[in-house]
């Protein structure tokens, strides 16, 4: 029965669905994906333990890196990453609240673009309507832990030295912000993993709607 109601679903085209159908399933996929990527990232290693999202020193700190590490200051750098991964560890689940928001505030009209737009059309969503709240989210969160570590300090320094040489621009010179941002990264990166499996394999889709809506798709 299942499956005749699956092949049902299928045989529709995006045209075909109603505007409920098109909302409620997207809605349903994206709720699923956003979820499943917070629940991955704030788990304990969520970043530290995926080389998609760990966050390391910026790459224009490399040099200095290679210096300290040279001068047996090695461990310390190593706390220091591991402060830093544990930091946006511990602050991105404060962003499932505002994103569920956000899939709740979509439009009818917003819904069918990301169903026919890009296969992270709904990522790029979330980002539009959630970047600048979690970055106010997030940075309290980011710098209470990152604060813990003596090291932290040392990182703004030198990120401050690496500024007056152009070589470290804008927040990325303080460490909450730097954490902040990379932590938002590695969050959309996984969600947008999250649809694109959804819309390559719709029977992976948490809710009916959802199969409903993306599997049109392939009609």
């Amino acid at each position: 029965m299942l499956l005749v109601i699956c092949s049902q679903a299928w045989a529709l085209g995006l045209a075909d669905l109603t505007d409920k159908d098109a909302s409620g399933g997207l809605k349903e996929a994206l709720v699923q994906g956003a979820s499943k990527a917070v629940g991955q990232l704030g788990a304990d290693g969520g970043f530290m333990n995926n080389p998609k999202v760990k966050i390391g020193l910026p790459d224009s700190l490399a040099p200095v890196e290679g210096m300290l590490r040279t001068m047996g200051r090695g461990k310390d750098l190593d706390a220091l990453v591991a402060n830093m991964n544990k930091a946006a560890e511990e602050a991105v689940p404060q962003a499932k609240a505002l994103l569920v928001d956000a899939v709740k505030k979509m439009s009818v009209d917003d819904a069918k673009k990301i169903l026919s737009g890009g296969d992270d059309s709904g990522t790029q969503y979330f980002k539009e309507k959630t970047a600048a709240q979690l970055t106010e989210s997030f940075l309290p969160k980011v710098r209470e832990t990152t604060g813990k570590l003596a090291l932290a300090e040392q990182y703004n320094k030198l990120a401050g030295k690496a500024g007056q040489f152009g070589l470290v621009k804008g927040d990325d010179l303080k460490i909450e912000n730097y954490v902040t941002r990379k932590a938002l990264d590695g969050l959309y990166l996984m969600i947008a993993e999250e649809e694109r499996a959804i819309r390559k394999d719709p029977i992976g889709a948490a809710g009916s709607l959802a199969k409903k809506a993306f599997g049109a798709l392939g009609q």
